[in-house]
């Protein structure tokens, strides 16, 4: 069926639904089953509904479901990736069709790193209109089954909630209904997904005028009440944040003010200028809706888009709280889900173009500290996927070393960790270098109560203890401690620890003899485990009951 597979190469597709009928005709089917997540959502520290002010991303490009929506991969040279997951908090899939069910391997990146995904449910124009004639004027029983079949899509496909807009007018019996279909779909998604969301986009007003208000007020507060958010319109002006601030009362994350980066209307600041409108933003502790940051990709071009991406990130970072990793065992090659090759074990095993963002590994924080570092992602040579990370910087006169934080973390430490690191120091004197990772920890009597932005400083630094071989039993899981290869470095370290929390992972550089001179490095990480010995030692349990379907031969 052309819905699920594409009609030129028969491979599986991500798909959306056109109109009411086919909403409410949905129901699973055994042509979808590619398009389910199979990543579970990542936990994260501080959780997503602590009081902290979040960051929403609105993914909006070129009408969506691009080679996104192929499921298992396709060969795209220059493909639109998204990899800043440690800087935001929601991630959106728009399209202007009725209902967007998210293509599945953005839902696949996303939650590997922690972030939660919702579809969007529009409704527009005159078409619009007679839409919402129909299911919302039809009363409970009409509103009742849209609001089943949007939580019951959701939980099917493994997502976790839904962006509501509703961008047209409405007839007074419409609009009467529109509260109760909101929390009656709110109390729907919460049950179905555990921690799903509802979220509103300011526009129809509670006596149905289709008319943006850039601010959460009497006019618009109904339909905030009813739900879990408040993404707003972009034409605010400071004045309309201090109105929605004392609207708000306790619920102030919950309004995310839009701001578009293509800067249409009105607007504060947009592209590169971005960074004025969350400065704005978060001196009121509100929320934030980045809407098109695509705009990096469609306005500056494909070309250097991966520096333009860090770049940009790189001015918003000090208003994008992040959130740190709080289970281990943590593992990643740094993949972004594409690349220019595919290596393995550092050995470039197929050249080509191919993008597949269900491969994207967990990402690191960016760290830039202009001149001094700048974290990017290399195409060029990776150990394992596509890409490998790209540490760049200088040692200053007098100082022996540079501390890379690559993850923030946030857990009771377990009595002992492996760890293992692979990396490769590129420049004309790689042996001048040393490379070694460094936890930093904090005792575990320190209260994280309260606002977990102002997490106290770490007062223990570790750094573990070299292993020349990997431990008797381990030496399967860990071959890679003895094992570079293609240039590759590869080291095992073991840490124990007594009574405290882990709270940063970094990559430490430093110079094997000291120096006056300022001296730049560039450095590859290949891959970074962090494992608890104890599970790893336990053995897996067995897998049973294998089945495959869907199996089609060329």
């Amino acid at each position: 069926p052309a819905r699920y597979f594409d009609t030129k190469t028969t491979e599986p597709i991500s798909f959306f639904l056109s109109s009411l009928e086919e909403l409410l005709a949905w129901k699973p089917n055994s042509n979808d089953s590619f398009n389910i997540s199979a990543v579970p959502l990542a936990k994260r520290q501080p959780p997503l509904h602590s009081t902290r002010p979040r960051t929403l991303v609105c993914h909006d490009m070129r009408g969506g479901y691009l080679e996104d929506r192929f499921i298992q991969g396709s060969a795209t040279r220059n493909p639109y990736v998204f990899y800043h997951w440690r800087y935001i908090d929601i991630f959106v899939y728009f399209s202007h069709h009725t209902v967007t069910i998210p293509p599945v391997v953005w839902t696949n990146a996303a939650h590997r790193n922690g972030v939660p995904v919702l579809g969007t449910f529009i409704t527009e124009w005159t078409d619009g209109e007679k839409l919402c004639e129909a299911f919302l004027a039809g009363g409970e029983e009409a509103y009742g089954a849209v609001a089943e079949q949007l939580a019951l899509i959701a939980q099917h496909y493994r997502f976790d909630g839904w962006l509501v807009n509703i961008e047209n007018t409405l007839s007074a019996a419409a609009v009467g209904n529109l509260p109760p279909f909101l929390r009656d779909l709110t109390a729907r998604v919460h049950s179905a997904v555990p921690g799903g969301l509802v979220i509103w986009y300011d526009s129809v007003l509670q006596d149905g005028t289709l008319r943006w208000q850039n601010e959460l007020n009497e006019e618009n507060r109904v339909f905030f009440d009813a739900c879990d958010g408040l993404f707003t319109n972009y034409n605010w002006k400071e004045e309309q944040l201090e109105h929605t601030l004392r609207l708000a009362g306790p619920r102030l994350a919950d309004v995310y003010v839009g701001v578009d980066v293509f800067a249409r209307g009105d607007v504060i600041g947009g592209g590169f200028d971005t960074d004025k409108s969350l400065r704005l933003i978060r001196q009121h502790s509100l929320s934030a809706a980045i809407f098109a940051p695509g705009w990096v990709y469609e306005h500056l071009g494909e070309e250097n888009f991966l520096q333009n991406e860090n770049r940009f990130w790189g001015m918003l970072a000090e208003y994008l709280p992040t959130h740190s990793i709080c289970t281990l065992p943590l593992a990643t090659s740094f993949s972004l889900g594409m690349g220019t090759s595919r290596f393995l074990d550092g050995k470039d095993q197929e050249s080509g173009p191919w993008y597949d963002l269900s491969m994207q590994e967990i990402q690191p924080l960016y760290p830039e500290h202009q001149g001094r570092l700048s974290t990017s992602c290399c195409l060029q040579d990776a150990w394992c996927g596509g890409s490998s990370l790209r540490l760049q910087g200088t040692i200053p006169p007098g100082e022996e070393r540079v501390a890379v934080r690559l993850f923030s973390l946030q857990m009771p430490a377990p009595p002992k960790l492996f760890l293992t690191l692979l990396y490769k120091l590129e420049g004309p004197q790689p042996d001048d270098f040393a490379v070694a990772l460094e936890v930093t920890t904090w005792d575990s009597g320190t209260c994280l109560e309260g606002n977990p932005t102002s997490l106290p400083e770490p007062n223990g630094r570790h750094q573990p203890r070299f292993l020349p071989a990997p431990p008797p039993g381990l030496a399967k899981l860990l071959a890679t401690c003895h094992r570079g290869s293609h240039g590759w470095t590869s080291q095992c370290y073991e840490l124990e620890l007594q009574d405290c929390s882990l709270r940063d992972l970094s990559v430490i550089v430093s110079r094997q003899q000291p120096s006056p001179q300022e001296t730049s490095f560039t450095c590859l990480l290949g891959e970074v485990r962090v494992l608890d010995t104890a599970s790893v030692a336990a053995s897996p349990p067995q897998v049973q009951s294998v089945t495959a379907s869907q199996l089609w031969w060329q």
